[in-house]
């Protein structure tokens, strides 16, 4: 997608969400009075670092407790309101932010944590060749519900073959995979070799 174009789809989508992320930050402050965002370094295009805004769905501190980074479907780190947000995807609503920023593009593969890229095979790297994106061709194949090496599979085929068909592919299925589970065994899909 062009820059125009994620600017304009991510200031419509901040405005029409303003409501519906307007409740959900009240819910998670009153859960436990902690901050409402939740802030994680992570890796973009050309291996540049930026800060990914999320609504906070666990307990705060949560990356220092349990299984730090990785998170599965019944992790005790994440919150009553957290279940709901993550469950509805609305935990991710902030990233319009990082579109309007310029960190992110609506349509890439989901940005991950440098600890994560260090591991990449040159293959792999690949991935990085494109801002990382709201919604990408993994997300659309399954998410987290697949293996790790599938997903990056995934995100560097749709590196290769991105356009605009292809794109507008992704944007047709993101709705349908929403609301589908999310999660792969207590390391998240991604296992350290």
């Amino acid at each position: 997608m062009n820059r125009a174009l994620d600017v304009a789809i991510a200031s419509a989508g901040l405005v029409a969400a303003s409501p519906v992320l307007g409740a959900a930050m009240l819910a998670v402050k009153l859960e436990d009075g902690g901050p409402m965002l939740y802030r994680q370094r992570r890796v973009g295009k050309d291996g540049e670092e930026f800060e990914l805004l999320k609504l906070r769905t666990m307990v705060p501190g949560a990356e220092k407790l349990g299984a730090g980074f990785a998170v599965d479907r019944d992790d005790a780190r994440i919150t009553r309101a957290g279940r709901i947000l993550r469950r509805l995807s609305i935990d991710e609503l902030p990233q319009l932010w990082n579109v309007l920023r310029g960190d992110m593009s609506l349509i890439g593969p989901r940005p991950t944590l440098a600890y994560q890229v260090e591991r990449y095979t040159p293959r792999q790297r690949r991935r990085l060749e494109v801002k990382p994106g709201l919604t990408g061709w993994a997300q659309v194949h399954g998410r987290a519900s697949l293996p790790w090496e599938e997903r990056i599979e995934l995100d560097v085929w749709y590196v290769e073959h991105r356009s605009a068909r292809v794109d507008l592919a992704i944007l047709a299925r993101t709705p349908l995979v929403l609301f589908r589970g999310t999660y792969k065994g207590a390391d998240g899909g991604w296992r350290a070799t």
